[in-house]
């Protein structure tokens, strides 16, 4: 068959959107979805988005890693936010579920404000930090970020003992002078580095919150700019947290595909 989708970006971070309220596909197989975010043999894409009907929310979305694990994705869910409004879904506001549980989003000013929930716990580890943002993060403070290997330094951390059976994304951070950070980071699930990662970014802006930058902070990305704003309330527990950055679709179309 004939399947309709939508491809966005979030500051370089891109997916696939499907929109599903019409129940085109029954669930989505690892390998589908590997097929479909495949750069050489499919569309080519981070991860897939799906969006589905919800009796008590706007709409439900899922959202599958490149080869088809399931997470939530803070670039992902805005751009689902915006591919909601422009199906009519929504107008200005947006109260959808997502694999951790419900989120609310708004436009204000041409950008998407998600948020997310609470961060109750930030374990400091001798190079770096823990904490989940809806999905796990390492956190490290480098000062050369701009010639650091990803890659191999990402990979290298994502496969080591404690991490190597669930993954876990890591992200490389550079504290700059204007309460402003710069984050690289390898996401697992991909097992590269993306262009942006939106709990990436939350995650790294909230290490840097425990060294005395406010909110809201500034996050450069390889892909863009994205913001955090956070109420403080210790170094470990932080409430009322938002990602803000912008979505764009980028083209539509339709790929043939076997559901059986």
């Amino acid at each position: 068959m004939h399947l309709p989708f939508y491809k966005y970006q979030g500051t370089g971070n891109d997916f696939i959107m499907i929109d599903n309220r019409k129940s085109v596909l029954n669930g989505c197989p690892a390998s589908f979805v590997q097929k479909l975010c495949d750069r050489h043999w499919g569309i080519g894409a981070d991860g897939l988005i799906v969006i589905q009907e919800h009796r008590e929310y706007d709409f439900e979305m899922i959202y599958h890693n490149a080869d088809g694990t399931q997470s939530l994705c803070g670039n992902g869910s805005r751009c689902a936010v915006h591919l909601a409004k422009q199906l009519g879904i929504i107008d200005e506001e947006a109260y959808f579920l997502a694999t951790d549980g419900p989120h609310r989003a708004c436009f204000q000013d041409g950008l998407i404000h998600l948020q997310l929930h609470d961060v109750s716990e930030i374990q400091m580890l001798e190079d770096g930090y823990l904490l989940d943002t809806g999905s796990p993060h390492y956190v490290k403070r480098v000062d050369d970020l701009k010639n650091l290997n990803v890659y191999k330094e990402g990979r290298q951390i994502r496969n080591s003992p404690p991490f190597q059976k669930t993954g876990i994304n890591v992200n490389f951070v550079s504290l700059e002078e204007d309460n402003s950070i710069t984050v690289r980071t390898y996401e697992r699930g991909v097992e590269d580095e993306t262009l942006s990662c939106g709990t990436g970014v939350v995650a790294a802006a909230l290490t840097a919150a425990t060294q005395g930058y406010t909110s809201p902070i500034s996050a450069r990305t390889q892909g863009g700019l994205l913001q955090v704003g956070f109420t403080k309330r210790n170094n470990r527990h932080f409430q009322q947290i938002h990602l803000i950055g912008p979505a764009k679709m980028v083209f539509q179309g339709t790929i043939e595909v076997n559901l059986e």
